[in-house]
């Protein structure tokens, strides 16, 4: 699961309504869709694509909804076409976007790696607001992690969308386990992207830790 930050700038964020639940909310908090070249209803997870918005709750059972009732239809006042495959298509663009965003961080000097790096990282006196954690990583790390901040009356957000190799090809590293995030937009991103990836991950139960033999801390970033 992904602890969410309590964000200040959340209330700053404009406003959209969702097609679904009719309830206005911050942009972080929906998926923005547009009618592509070919009629074609396109997830644009960065909001950014030219044309009209149709946005819909950040969770696969709202998207899935909107296609069972063809919501899109009418929200696009014109005959579209929604793959199948839409909510799938969705989580790959989260999960691309947020692997950017790690690497953008690494390269701006934001992103500390290894659990010694982020130890040390929570004692300083500018303490990183998330924690990246490999989700098939070894739990001891983790928790020594999350004790090591809340000790410094820190609560850092955690980040556990991705396993040790999604973390180390993104990165350009080997065997990344841990990382921890320090203060600025890009935390911010990332962790409402995580928010809203865990949205669409959460009805196809791949939501937690798995596989028989979880990476060593010892041996690894």
């Amino acid at each position: 699961m992904t602890l969410a930050l309590d964000i200040a700038g959340d209330a700053d964020m404009r406003e959209r309504r969702c097609i679904v639940s009719g309830e206005v909310l911050p942009e972080a908090h929906l998926v923005r869709f547009v009618v592509g070249p070919e009629n074609e209803i396109v997830p644009d997870v960065a909001a950014k694509l030219p044309g009209r918005g149709i946005w819909v709750g950040a969770t696969r059972a709202a998207l899935e909804k909107a296609l069972r009732k063809n919501l899109f239809l009418k929200a696009a006042r014109m005959s579209v076409k929604a793959p199948a495959d839409l909510a799938d298509r969705v989580e790959a663009q989260l999960k691309a976007r947020m692997l950017s965003d790690l690497g953008l961080a690494r390269r701006a000097g934001q992103l500390v790696l290894g659990f010694d790096n982020v130890l040390r990282a929570l004692a300083a006196k500018h303490p990183p607001v998330a924690l990246i954690e490999a989700r098939d990583g070894a739990e001891d790390g983790r928790r020594k992690l999350l004790a090591a901040g809340r000790a410094r009356d820190a609560s850092p957000a955690v980040i556990d969308c991705f396993t040790v190799q999604e973390l180390s090809l993104a990165l350009g590293r080997e065997n990344v386990v841990h990382g921890g995030l320090l203060s600025g937009r890009l935390a911010e991103r990332l962790t409402l992207d995580a928010a809203r990836l865990d949205g669409f991950r959460s009805a196809t139960g791949t939501d937690g830790k798995t596989g028989p033999n979880p990476v060593s801390d010892e041996r690894h970033e």
